[in-house]
């Protein structure tokens, strides 16, 4: 049987690698208009080092899921174009088959969110070593807010700031911090995400009411810190808060993927950032 080749698949990974390689170009200056030239090398550095996060992070559950018998698709890739400042919103799978037993749950959920924080992990630690403290100016813009784990490593790697300072990313970096808070996001013990995915394997049915609670901490975040969060939480209804059951719930959890779950919830906890984006 001749397989069937995955155009849209090979078609939305090309233009999130071509939106990826302009917006980490504009994020490096460069004139898009008048110095086409430059899109390249200048974009090279934040795309690649977000396609290789996203591209890890989506495959992982794949493999997962070809591992436990579940039919998901190759990974769709979602381009963004200017004026979304990363140049896409990330990339998906789609289950085509119920996942059948609670070890499959955590490991299709957590293998994702795990391997795409190693990779964003990587891209911190090289992008900071390359990054520079300059003084803070009174331009306006974007702020960037820090997760436990990337203000750590910010000081580990650059050393403390002071009032008067502010650190100037490398595009790497950049692209590690939006690993970083795209696993938070997927950890989020809602639903059907990553993290609703593990959660249910070990709480079952009162999943839906943690992810009640946490829906309305997300409208609470979104009134008194980022606004977004308030489109987060719209999403979440949206999609739905019930997780489908498994069919083998009977089947217990070992001790090794008691530990998975454990080290996701680490990971959520380093790795969420309450204020991600703000204005100054």
């Amino acid at each position: 049987m001749i397989k069937k080749i995955p155009y849209l698949n090979i078609l939305l990974f090309g233009l999130t690698v071509l939106t990826t390689l302009v917006a980490g170009a504009h994020l490096n200056g460069v004139d898009l208009l008048n110095e086409p030239g430059e899109i390249i090398p200048a974009g090279a550095p934040f795309s690649a080092a977000l396609i290789i996060i996203l591209l890890s992070h989506e495959l992982s559950h794949y493999f997962a899921s070809r591992k436990h018998s579940t039919l998901a698709t190759l990974p769709y890739f979602i381009p963004a174009p200017p004026p979304v400042l990363i140049g896409t919103f990330g990339a998906v799978i789609k289950m085509k088959s119920p996942i059948l037993s609670r070890r499959a749950l955590v490991d299709i959920g957590a293998s994702g969110p795990i391997t795409g924080f190693f990779f964003s992990l990587a891209a911190c630690i090289i992008g900071l070593a390359n990054s520079h403290i300059v003084p803070k100016t009174s331009f306006s813009g974007i702020n960037l807010g820090d997760s436990a784990l990337f203000h750590l490593l910010s000081i580990l790697i650059l050393g403390k700031t002071s009032a008067s300072q502010d650190v100037m990313l490398n595009p790497v970096a950049f692209a590690g911090w939006v690993g970083l808070f795209m696993t938070s996001l997927n950890l989020l013990p809602i639903g059907q995400l990553d993290g609703g995915h593990v959660m249910y394997a070990f709480v079952g049915r009162f999943q839906k009411a943690l992810s009640t609670v946490l829906v309305i901490a997300l409208a609470l975040l979104g009134i008194f810190y980022w606004k977004g969060w308030l489109l987060w939480a719209g999403l979440m209804m949206i999609i739905g808060l019930k997780h489908p059951p498994v069919y083998e719930w009977e089947a217990p959890l070992d001790p090794r993927r008691r530990y998975v779950g454990l080290f996701v919830l680490i990971i959520f906890a380093l790795t969420f950032t309450p204020n991600p984006f703000s204005l100054g």
